[in-house]
């Protein structure tokens, strides 16, 4: 126990033991500066002076530039650029979400699935009592003037619309004879075209493919929209050689004409033309003969 107790003692007292530590002028020796130290005051400096040195170097690294450099930090650059493509694809999917829904409206109306709505319009307006006697038919001086002015305005419209038609020049998708033409009050908003099985169908002009698929009373269909506003429809295909969202030009071959579909009655391309949401005689822009 005493030799532990010594030995103890004589470890504090190296610790605690004073030295003095001078600084002298090399030439004259004069004494400049002096610090009385023990080895316990020099661990307990070299510590903290350590602890401050990691703690400012970790600081100085996190709030600066150089964190950069380090394996597992990304770059300021990289995550403006990552924050960017990710407002870009959320902008294309909002954008393919428009154009889905677009495509599955054009598919219900061209396919049939959206039916006619039949009312008594009769009775609609008998149901409103008007008293023609205290009417004022008379145009008010403001609405005098503002015909006037839609007066001269559509005076070019005609023309505009003749210059908007010609912006587009359609390619004939198959030649051959016309058994039945575009007729409105049968309904019937196309023209059939009578070909041999398998016949190329070509674009009628350069555009996208919007739909392509088969249906059950009109077989394999295929839907482009053209510039303009111009929807081209090709029915009762044997085949088609086109995917939706292909862009093709203008005489390219998109299917093979057949007799596909309940509807059909024989090897023929029934071929549709809309702009504007409306049906169009496509024998006016289309010489199939």
């Amino acid at each position: 126990m005493e030799k532990n107790k010594k030995k103890g003692d004589g470890f504090r007292k190296k610790l605690t033991h004073k030295y003095r530590l001078v600084i002298l002028n090399e030439d004259t020796f004069e004494e400049k500066v002096s610090f009385k130290l023990t080895r316990l005051n020099v661990f307990i400096l070299s510590g903290i002076f350590s602890i401050l040195l990691i703690i400012g170097t970790i600081f100085f690294i996190a709030f600066t530039p150089l964190k950069e450099y380090i394996p597992g930090y990304s770059s300021t650059n990289l995550k403006r650029k990552a924050s960017t493509l990710v407002y870009k694809v959320d902008s294309l999917q909002q954008e393919l979400l428009a154009q889905g829904i677009y495509i599955n409206s054009v598919k219900e109306i061209l396919t049939g699935k959206i039916k006619e709505v039949h009312f008594n319009k009769d009775s609609i307006l008998q149901s409103f009592k008007i008293n023609k006697d205290s009417m004022d038919v008379h145009p008010s001086q403001a609405d005098s003037l503002f015909r006037l002015e839609i007066e001269q305005k559509e005076r070019f419209n005609l023309f505009e619309e003749a210059q908007k038609n010609l912006e587009i020049v359609f390619f004939a998708p198959v030649t051959g004879t016309i058994t039945d033409k575009y007729n409105v009050k049968n309904r019937h908003f196309a023209v059939d075209v009578a070909v041999n099985k398998d016949t190329p169908v070509k674009a009628v002009a350069d555009g996208m493919i919007i739909f392509a698929d088969w249906t059950a009373d009109t077989g394999h269909v295929v839907l482009i929209q053209h510039a303009s506003g111009f929807i081209s429809v090709y029915k009762h295909n044997a085949s088609i050689h086109k995917k939706q969202g292909e862009l093709v030009v203008s005489g390219e071959v998109i299917a093979s004409a057949g007799s596909t579909g309940e509807l059909s009655t024989g090897p023929h391309l029934h071929f549709e033309l809309w702009t504007e949401g409306y049906p169009v005689d496509p024998s006016k822009f289309i010489d199939f003969e």
